[in-house]
């Protein structure tokens, strides 16, 4: 019995710690809130390559929506998914509820791809899935900004990031995309 609490605490330290999973390994072990509700489990993307992008509505780079809706039409039917996570941690410019997130992405850029609930993307409060992608790739991969991006392949490995003022349609992106989708 001392040996299965001393476990079960040493997990739920990790969880802590980590904000997350004890053991996350890959993306596939991460849970987001979808932005109209109900769960987000990346286990659903197992098998395609994720470009998970924190969004804001009121940012110099919310332009990004457009090429972010291109780059999801071009390539969702070879395996990708855009997944947009609405912040407010930068220049407070996601003020809104997930309703006028929601209503401004699809009236303005005709957004279709999937979106999370707003969360934090940096600091004590940073949804898990951004510490474990702060753990896995370093200080340096950690958002600067809005519209940062990370790449996770098909086996939910991350495998790249990219600052906010890289476009998501540049060919850095699409040969990284490429490169992850390959089996």
């Amino acid at each position: 019995m001392a040996k299965m609490l001393k476990t079960f605490f040493a997990a739920a330290f990790a969880a802590a710690v980590m904000g997350g999973p004890a053991m996350a390994e890959t993306a596939h072990d991460f849970v987001f809130e979808k932005l109209e509700g109900g769960k987000l489990d990346m286990s659903q993307y197992k098998g395609k390559a994720v470009l998970v992008v924190n969004t804001a509505s009121f940012c110099g780079y919310t332009p990004q929506y457009e090429g972010l809706q291109s780059l999801w039409e071009d390539y969702k039917d070879k395996g990708l998914v855009v997944l947009g996570v609405p912040a407010n941690n930068f220049g407070a410019q996601e003020p809104g509820s997930a309703a006028e997130i929601k209503n401004f992405c699809e009236s303005n850029y005709s957004v279709d791809f999937p979106m999370t609930e707003k969360v934090d993307v940096v600091g004590g409060d940073a949804h898990p899935f951004y510490k474990w992608a702060k753990a896995t790739l370093g200080d340096g991969s950690v958002p600067k900004w809005n519209f940062h991006k990370y790449l996770v392949n098909t086996r939910g490995e991350l495998v790249a990031a990219f600052p906010s003022a890289v476009k998501p349609e540049s060919a850095e992106i699409k040969a990284a995309v490429d490169k992850a989708l390959a089996k």
